[in-house]
C-alpha cells in the first residue's frame, strides 16, 4: 500500500530519478519552494521509503561488461532450505545483477553482465556446480533499445 504524496514529491521524485546530485537551491528553484522545505520534503521521502539510495549508474561498455545475458532457470525443488542455498550462490556472484523469482513457465530469471561467452559459461558453471537446478536456458541480448531506472509516478 502506497503512502499519499502529493504534486510537488512527484516533480521531487521525477527530477531526483534524472540526476540525484541537483543541488538543493536547484531543486527547491525548479518546484517553486525555498530550500528548507524542499530539503524536509525529500528527508521525508527518504525517510517513507520513497527514495531507498542513491547511486552512480556506470558504463557496462566502460566496464567491459556490455553482453547482457538473460538466464531462465526451471528447479523441480521448492523448499525454503533449497532456496537459501540458491539465493546464497546467486548472490555471490557479482555478474548477477538481477534475480528475480516468477510467475508462469520458469521459477527464476537473473540478468548478467559479462565481457563475452567465455565469462558468461563460467558463470553458468558456477550456477549448475552450486545448485540442483532442472533446466537453464539462457538468451544473449542483441540491442539494448529501453534502459532506464526511472519508475512511472502516476500510480502513486
Amino acid at each position: 500500500m502506497s503512502r499519499k504524496i502529493d504534486a510537488i514529491d512527484r516533480q521531487l521524485l521525477a527530477i531526483l530519478q534524472d540526476n540525484a546530485e541537483v543541488p538543493l537551491a536547484e531543486l527547491a528553484a525548479r518546484v517553486h519552494l525555498s530550500a528548507t522545505p524542499c530539503w524536509r520534503r525529500v528527508q521525508r521521502l527518504e525517510e517513507e521509503g520513497f527514495i531507498t539510495r542513491r547511486v552512480a549508474l556506470l558504463d557496462p561498455a566502460m566496464l567491459n561488461v556490455a553482453v547482457t545475458v538473460f538466464v531462465s532457470i526451471k528447479t523441480s525443488r521448492h523448499s525454503q532450505g533449497w532456496f537459501e542455498q540458491f539465493s546464497a550462490t546467486v548472490a555471490a556472484i557479482p555478474e548477477v545483477v538481477e534475480f528475480y523469482r516468477m510467475s508462469g513457465d520458469i521459477d527464476y530469471l537473473l540478468r548478467v553482465v559479462v565481457p563475452d561467452i567465455a565469462a558468461y559459461d563460467r558463470v553458468y558453471k558456477k550456477l549448475i556446480a552450486e545448485a540442483d537446478l532442472s533446466d537453464i536456458s539462457s538468451s544473449f541480448a542483441m540491442e539494448l533499445i529501453k534502459c532506464t531506472t526511472a519508475l512511472p509516478l502516476d500510480y502513486v
